[in-house]
C-alpha cells in the first residue's frame, strides 16, 4: 500500500490519503500526532510532503510512521530547508529539516555514495531513536539566483555552510529498517529512482528551462 500523509486536496495519484481536514480525496481523517489509524507493517511507501514541519512531536510522529511501515518501506520527506528566512521566521513551523536531519533519524547511519554528504553531528551525541531510517537519497533544491546553472557544486556546498536563503527545500528518500540488512543491499536500493512529490514536477521544470535558457 501507497499512503499520502497530508495529502490536502491534491493526494498522489494511487496513494491512500490521510490528513486532519476532510478534503476532496481524503481517505482516512486522523490527526497524525495522535495515532495513524492502520495495522502494524501496512504501508510499502509513505509519501510526506511539506507536512512534517507542522507536527508536534516529530519522533513520536516518525515513530508511529515507522509501526504502519513495512520492512524496507521507503519513505519520502519534502520539507523547507532550516536555513532559509522565509521559513526560520515561520511561526507555523515546529519542526526544522537540513543535511543533518537523517543522523537524528536512527542509531546506524548510512551514507549512500551517490547523495549528498550527511555530516557527523558536532559535540553533542545524537541520542538513539525508537526506530531505524537509514538514507537513500537526499536533494537539495536551491532558490533563486542559485538555481541556475551559475555555480558549480563545489560552490553551493560552501555557500550554503556560510549563508542562509541558498537552499528552499531539501527531500530524503529513507527506507525503514526492522530486520538485518546490509551495506551492499542498502547502496543497491540507493540506486533505485524512487517517486517523488508530485509538486516536484514544476520545479524540475522550470530548472531545465533556466539550464537551458542560460
Amino acid at each position: 500500500m501507497r499512503i499520502d500523509i497530508g495529502c490536502g486536496s491534491s493526494k498522489e495519484s494511487g496513494y491512500l490519503g490521510i490528513d486532519r481536514v476532510a478534503y476532496p480525496g481524503v481517505d482516512i481523517v486522523c490527526d497524525i500526532n495522535e495515532e495513524i489509524p492502520l495495522p502494524d507493517n501496512t504501508a510499502e511507501f509513505v509519501m510526506a510532503s511539506r507536512v512534517l514541519p507542522y507536527v508536534n512531536d516529530l519522533i513520536a510522529v516518525m515513530a508511529e510512521i515507522y509501526r504502519i511501515s513495512t520492512h524496507k518501506a521507503v519513505v519520502c520527506i519534502l520539507a523547507p530547508y532550516a536555513h532559509s528566512y522565509s521559513h526560520s521566521s515561520n511561526p507555523f513551523f515546529k519542526q526544522k529539516f537540513d543535511e543533518y536531519t537523517p543522523r537524528y533519524l536512527t542509531a546506524s547511519f548510512f551514507q549512500p555514495s551517490c547523495s549528498p554528504l550527511s555530516p557527523v553531528v558536532p559535540d553533542y551525541p545524537v541520542p538513539p531513536p525508537p526506530f531505524d531510517y537509514r538514507l537513500l537519497r537526499m536533494e537539495l533544491f536551491y532558490q533563486y539566483p542559485f538555481d541556475q546553472s551559475l555555480y558549480e557544486t563545489e560552490e553551493l556546498d560552501v555557500l550554503k555552510t556560510l549563508q542562509a536563503n541558498v537552499v528552499h527545500e531539501i527531500m530524503y528518500h529513507f527506507t525503514v529498517i526492522k530486520k538485518d540488512i546490509s551495506q551492499a543491499e542498502l547502496e543497491a536500493m540507493s540506486r533505485i529512482q524512487y517517486p517523488e512529490p508530485h509538486q516536484l514536477l514544476e520545479r524540475r521544470r522550470l530548472a531545465k528551462f533556466r539550464q537551458d535558457y542560460y
